[in-house]
């Protein structure tokens, strides 16, 4: 019982953000505001270029169409709310929300993270098995794997969200963050429950390990293949089809892994929100910039939808 009062106890958290002091605010607002509308307009026109274009209605493209929806969702999911308590000069962020936020921020995360390895599976068969490639990846399986990864985000996402409402808060309830993280809530808790405490740290792990598997099984076959083609021009052509794919993989997981070591190891109150800028923010602003520089197809269809919009 006393458990349930001490939950309750706390209708809302502080999300303390990166500086206090007051001379930065406006710095941290214009910053934040200009690489939100970035990530937002460039994965938008990363959709629009690939929708309005027929010949790249393709797996790997319906794929990437999916990517940039999602890396919208990850970012708008917490920076609004930071730009909204830095100019209202509020750090209140309502328990409600703060359980909602971490919930539909889990989703996309998660998100982000099978599409990647989703996308490793769709070069290693385009590759590999290139004369099999518009059997084995069709439609059907493209659809199934993209709700097979909602359905897990969400499952997981849930899962989460159903723990930390089970945990008492007491003490301090200020968040050392921009938005309100699981580990961060998990640091919070004075509840003293082993399994629960496991299942917080130890499935969001495994889950971004299984990917990262996959994507690491994907490249080494592909890579196999790829020394096997006798012509210099025909590696370059077959890598040059996954480039764009492994360097975003090589941010996303170097940037994750940065913010989950930084927080196991520094004790800062801001450390963790620094480096968790790399993967939630700039990140998703890379993503587009990666795919058009590096993709002469995106690239090209990219210059049309300029070009008839102009």
């Amino acid at each position: 019982m006393e458990s349930g009062n001490s939950t309750r106890r706390f209708s809302s958290f502080f999300l303390l953000g990166f500086s206090e002091n007051p001379h930065l605010q406006f710095l941290i607002f214009a910053l934040f505001l200009s690489m939100y509308l970035v990530t937002v307009l460039g994965n938008l026109l990363i959709i629009m270029a690939i929708i309005t274009q027929s010949h790249l209605h393709t797996p790997m493209y319906f794929f990437l169409v999916n990517l940039s929806f999602v890396d919208i969702c990850f970012t708008s999911t917490t920076i609004p709310k930071m730009l909204v308590n830095i100019h209202t000069q509020s750090k209140t962020i309502t328990y409600v929300h703060c359980i909602s936020q971490m919930c539909v921020f889990l989703v996309f995360a998660e998100l982000d993270n099978f599409l990647l390895a989703v996308m490793a599976y769709d070069r290693y068969v385009a590759i590999c098995h290139p004369l099999y490639y518009t059997v084995i990846v069709n439609h059907r399986l493209c659809i199934l794997l993209l709700l097979l990864s909602w359905v897990v985000s969400i499952f997981h996402a849930f899962l989460q969200s159903l723990i930390v409402l089970q945990l008492t808060f007491c003490g301090d309830v200020e968040i050392p963050h921009f938005f309100c993280e699981l580990n961060q809530l998990s640091q919070l808790t004075c509840s003293d429950n082993f399994p629960s405490h496991l299942i917080m740290n130890l499935v969001p792990v495994m889950l971004a390990a299984i990917s990262f598997s996959g994507i690491l099984y994907s490249y080494f076959k592909i890579v196999s293949s790829i020394r096997s083609v006798s012509s210099v021009k025909g590696k370059y052509k077959a890598f040059s089809t996954c480039a764009s794919h492994l360097s975003i993989v090589s941010l996303f997981y170097s940037t994750g892994l940065g913010v989950y070591v930084s927080s196991a190891v520094v004790q800062s109150s801001h450390s963790a929100a620094s480096a968790s800028v790399m993967y939630t923010v700039v990140t998703p602003m890379l993503n587009p910039f990666i795919y058009s520089l590096r993709n002469k197809d995106v690239k090209r269809a990219l210059e049309r939808l300029l070009e008839g919009k102009l």
